[in-house]
């Protein structure tokens, strides 16, 4: 199995921020959710264009909506037709139609 690269510590950290800069942002993005200051589809136009939203899981968004909890969430996704593993830049136009039409 290949190494890691080296890197210097100012490049570690400088990924190291960059990383938690993601979850936090991903964090917050959650938060809005559950509080229903942001809506799914409001949230699917933004992972459209910014990556850092994109990588989000599809689960975890679901998960975030209020009145949403693990089972229905992966019931819904299975129902649909999504893996669970599937992140928001990976949805095809019929799965978001579909996840709209749900949770809307």
């Amino acid at each position: 199995m290949p190494k890691p690269p080296q890197l210097t510590p100012e490049q570690r950290q400088a990924a190291l921020e960059k990383a938690a800069e993601a979850r936090r942002i991903r964090s917050d993005i959650k938060s809005r959710l559950k509080m229903g200051t942001m809506t799914l589809s409001e949230l699917l136009v933004q992972a459209d264009g910014d990556t850092i939203v994109a990588k989000i899981k599809v689960l975890a968004v679901l998960e975030s909506l209020p009145g949403v909890g693990k089972v229905t969430a992966r019931r819904t996704m299975e129902d649909i037709g999504i893996a669970e593993s599937r992140r928001l830049s990976g949805l095809g136009p019929q799965q978001r139609k579909a996840l709209l039409g749900e949770f809307s």
